[in-house]
């Protein structure tokens, strides 16, 4: 018996109020393990006296606490989920494609956003070749893709997941990429523009989920923007510059293209590459959304043999018996011929 109009409603927001509460408590916690991850990692620094790992320490300490909590809240939900498929990383033979084309993407838009400084402005480089330079080269790229993944999976792992079964993909896109925007910002010489540039930045890492249902391209795209940014280019990603080891910029110049004293990231040329960067995922990723979010179709139907109406079946009684058929029999003639005597 189907549930009263009433009671579905009632069952659908207590639903709604259960996700939104997840949501909240996976963002809170985010942010406790940001703060726990700091704390630990330079309390374990001091002590060994690693001051070059720090960010790394701080970045794998985060991964781990997400991983935790992450694995806390599903449990509310059903228990027995998988670790990649609970981290957004499920197991498929195209995301080491889908990882690379994302930082392809990635690269792309740091090209395009540092190539009008080149051409208007003037960068000032300086190149630090030494083996130390060497050891800080791979210390920070483990650094960024561990901290790239731990933002992905904070933003865009579970408590994005639940937010788009709580009110929907489009707005659940709207408020993570706004929060992602303010958070990834934050800097006391942040600027207006870049909120906006996070912002935007958050809808193609949000569309990347939705068009795969995995983090993997947005993995890749992350990593590469700081990665190209701060480790290849040398100049300041948020407003710090302590990524550099091989290359360091200075940008001088306008500041729509040099953004200040921020960085790159404020300034306002850096939106256009940005929104391009939305419409190069959904051409890029149209195979993915195909094989990976489009649900499968499930044979069904009706049972078509449908009883006759009661009229129908007195008109059929009421037309008379049809006469028997007459059977003609026709003259035959001998089939064989006459036998003669015998002489």
């Amino acid at each position: 018996m189907p549930l009263p109009q009433t009671e579905i409603r009632t069952e659908s927001k207590h639903h709604r109020s259960i996700q939104l509460a997840v949501v909240v408590a996976s963002l809170i916690w985010f942010a406790a393990a940001d703060q726990i991850a700091t704390q630990a990692a330079r309390g374990l620094t001091v002590r060994l006296n690693l001051s070059d790992g720090y960010q790394l320490l701080q970045s794998i300490f985060l991964l781990f606490l997400l991983l935790l909590g992450t694995r806390f809240l599903q449990s509310i939900f059903s228990s027995g989920t998988p670790v990649r498929q609970l981290m957004g990383l499920p197991r498929r033979p195209s995301s080491r494609k889908e990882w690379a084309t994302g930082a392809a993407i990635g690269w792309g838009i740091v090209l395009v956003a540092v190539l009008p400084q080149a051409l208007f402005g003037a960068l000032y480089v300086r190149f630090w070749i030494a083996p130390r330079s060497l050891y800080l080269l791979a210390l920070n790229l483990a650094t960024v893709a561990v901290l790239a993944l731990a933002s992905e999976i904070g933003f865009r792992g579970f408590a994005f997941r639940r937010l788009i079964d709580a009110i929907g993909p489009a707005w659940a896109t709207v408020v993570i990429s706004v929060l992602f925007g303010i958070v990834g910002s934050f800097s006391r010489e942040s600027t207006i523009l870049a909120v906006m540039a996070w912002t935007i930045f958050g809808v193609a890492l949000c569309l990347a989920w939705l068009r795969t249902h995995g983090l993997w391209l947005g993995w890749g795209l992350h990593f590469a923007w700081i990665a190209s940014l701060g480790i290849l280019f040398g100049l300041p990603v948020n407003g710090i510059d302590n990524l550099a080891s091989l290359v360091e910029t200075r940008a001088i110049g306008r500041s729509w293209l040099t953004g200040g004293g921020y960085g790159i990231e404020a300034a306002p040329w850096t939106l256009i590459p940005l929104a391009a960067a939305i419409v190069a995922i959904v051409l890029v990723s149209s195979d993915w959304a195909w094989d990976y979010t489009r649900k499968p179709l499930i044979p069904a139907g009706y049972p078509m043999d449908v009883p006759p109406p009661a009229a129908h079946g007195e008109m059929e009684r009421a037309i008379p018996p049809a006469p028997p058929a007459l059977v003609q029999i026709l003259p035959t003639t001998p089939q064989s011929r006459a036998v003669e005597p015998d002489r």
